[in-house]
């Protein structure tokens, strides 16, 4: 069981605070012999699985090394491209590690906008009067749980769906944000903390 994410979101829906405490679990190494029987493209300034799926291997996943090398977005960590570096037969057998792609801060950004704006969304639908919002969301891998403060902060925390106490966790979290942010006399109000 473990806490996977912690987002505090202003109230216009910008991203004050995000913290990621996991590691994806989903990857994958491969040695491969030329010709690779994936098909990879580049998207986002990363090169993913567009085509394939064997392994554990599966489409979406990133590049994350060569060789044992860390990727770094369409570059290998020596700054040759990857998609010209598997091009090429000279360099096999190589060995390929896949995984899920991590989020960028544009990513995580454009994410906490979005939830704020489902979360006004599910107060306006919600046939109870002066619903408060998206309390949790939950699937199958994560729980997604949300407190909104008085003053329209939003902490956010993604959880296993297994973890208890969340609720809790998330009234902790708003205390710290008031005992340490708001009471530094630097800090402005719903600009990010650093």
């Amino acid at each position: 069981m473990a806490i996977f994410s912690v987002y505090v979101v202003n109230k216009a829906g910008g991203l004050i605070y995000q913290l990621d405490s996991y590691a994806p679990r989903a990857e994958a190494e491969k040695t491969f012999s030329y010709p690779l029987d994936l098909l990879l493209k580049l998207h986002d300034e990363r090169v993913l699985v567009a085509f394939g799926q064997r392994d554990g291997i599966r489409v979406g996943h990133a590049v994350l090394a060569i060789n044992g090398m860390d990727v770094n977005g369409k570059y290998t960590a020596d700054g040759k491209e990857v998609l010209e570096y598997l091009g090429d037969p000279a360099h096999y057998p190589v060995s390929i590690r896949f995984g899920r792609p991590r989020l960028t801060s544009n990513e995580k950004l454009m994410l906490a906008s979005m939830f704020h704006s489902l979360f006004a969304i599910g107060s306006q639908l919600s046939p109870e009067q002066g619903s408060s919002g998206i309390e949790m969301l939950e699937t199958d891998t994560f729980k997604l749980h949300c407190f909104q403060t008085l003053t329209g902060i939003k902490f956010v925390v993604l959880a296993d769906p297994r973890q208890s106490g969340i609720d809790s966790l998330l009234r902790k979290i708003y205390e710290i944000y008031s005992d340490f942010a708001l009471k530094n006399p630097f800090y402005s109000l719903e600009m990010p903390i650093r």
